[in-house]
C-alpha cells in the first residue's frame, strides 16, 4: 500500500538547508578574514550613545496639536445686535431659535457664535450675512457695517 500518508514527515526536524548555511561559512570567513567589522544592526543603533531625552520632549511639545481658532467677540456682538434688530413678522425682535431655522442650522450654533466659542464656519456665517443684512467676515473693521446690495456689472 503506497499513498501519501506512507512516511509521516515531523515539522522542523528535517534536514539542514544548505543556502543558509553556506551563507553562515561565507560570513564567518568573511568576519575571519578581516573584510567584514561589524554585522549587528542592534550594536550599530546602540553605538551613538544614550538617547537625548531632553531634545525629544520638547519636540514632543511642539508636535501638541493646537486647538481651532475661534469666532471674534466683534463677530458676536455684531450678530446679537443685528438678531435683536431684525423684527419678526409680529414686529418683535427674532430670536436665536428662529435666526437658526432661517438658515437651517442649530440654535445652539447660534448661540456659540455670539458667545465666541465657535469655530469659524464660512458657510454658515454666509448665510448669516444675507439674513440679518450686516457683515459678519472680514476685516475686523467692517465687521458690523450693513452690507451692500449685490455688486452690478
Amino acid at each position: 500500500m503506497s499513498g501519501w500518508d506512507d512516511k509521516p514527515q515531523v515539522i522542523g526536524y528535517g534536514t539542514r538547508r544548505t543556502g543558509t548555511q553556506a551563507k553562515g561559512n561565507a560570513l564567518a570567513t568573511a568576519q575571519r578574514v578581516g573584510a567584514i567589522s561589524d554585522i549587528g544592526a542592534k550594536e550599530r543603533s546602540q553605538a551613538k550613545g544614550p538617547a537625548d531625552h531632553q531634545r525629544i520632549a520638547k519636540l514632543d511639545r511642539d508636535d501638541a496639536p493646537k486647538p481651532p481658532e475661534k469666532v471674534d467677540s466683534s463677530v458676536g456682538k455684531a450678530l446679537a445686535t443685528a438678531r435683536m434688530n431684525k423684527k419678526t413678522a409680529d414686529g418683535k425682535s427674532m430670536t436665536q431659535k428662529e435666526l437658526a431655522t432661517a438658515v437651517n442650522a442649530k440654535p445652539q450654533d447660534i448661540a456659540e457664535l455670539e458667545s465666541g466659542k465657535a469655530v469659524p464656519n464660512q458657510q454658515l456665517l454666509a448665510k448669516l450675512e444675507r439674513v440679518v443684512g450686516v457683515k459678519l467676515r472680514g476685516a475686523a473693521s467692517t465687521i458690523g457695517q450693513p452690507l451692500g446690495g449685490p455688486k452690478k456689472k
